[in-house]
């Protein structure tokens, strides 16, 4: 028994002493006057990943915001802010690196609740470029290429889009610590 104890600490040792475990994500803040009074809308999205070689990782973000509901698609027909839940795994595959610059695609799925009006799932792919800095990096996905259904829990009717979203309003820009 004490020989398998040992075995597991051994490899264990051995995992974490070649990670490539990243940590870090994505946090927003503002103020957003809406007529009457002024809200605060934020959002903390965590995200975890972990690099098997170069090219390939693989990683989820999840976390929690408050926000206003609508969207490209105009779909979500619920006014004010919600909080909401989200995950999103995925699958990073880089196709190109320099000292300083890695430019990647994740390729994954995600799922969006919005507290009392619906759900909001989506599977694509999210372009995205890695500024290198030592251990951190500054990390900024562009755009989405994929399908997304909104589920409006018999608000409004429920809506589905395919396609390519790369306006200004689909950009997120994130810190990671590589281990």
């Amino acid at each position: 028994m004490k020989k398998i104890y040992m075995t597991l600490v051994a490899a264990m040792f051995a995992v974490c002493a070649s990670a490539q475990v990243y940590v870090g994500g994505n946090v927003g803040i503002a103020s957003v006057d809406n007529g009457h009074d002024d809200e605060t809308v934020y959002s903390l999205l965590p995200e975890v990943g972990y690099k098997f070689n170069d090219n390939w990782a693989a990683g989820v973000m999840f976390g929690w915001s408050k926000g206003n509901l609508s969207n490209n698609a105009g779909s979500l027909s619920t006014s004010g802010l919600q909080n909401t839940f989200e995950i999103n795994p995925y699958a990073r595959y880089t196709f190109f690196h320099s000292d300083l610059v890695n430019v990647f695609c994740d390729g994954g799925f995600g799922y969006k609740h919005y507290n009392g009006a619906g759900d909001k799932w989506s599977v694509g792919l999210k372009p995205g470029v890695e500024l290198k800095l030592s251990k951190f990096s500054l990390v900024a996905h562009v755009g989405f290429i994929g399908y997304e259904k909104n589920d409006n829990d018999g608000r409004a009717a429920d809506t589905s889009k395919w396609g390519l979203d790369f306006d200004g309003n689909n950009i997120t820009l994130g810190l990671y610590y590589n281990f």
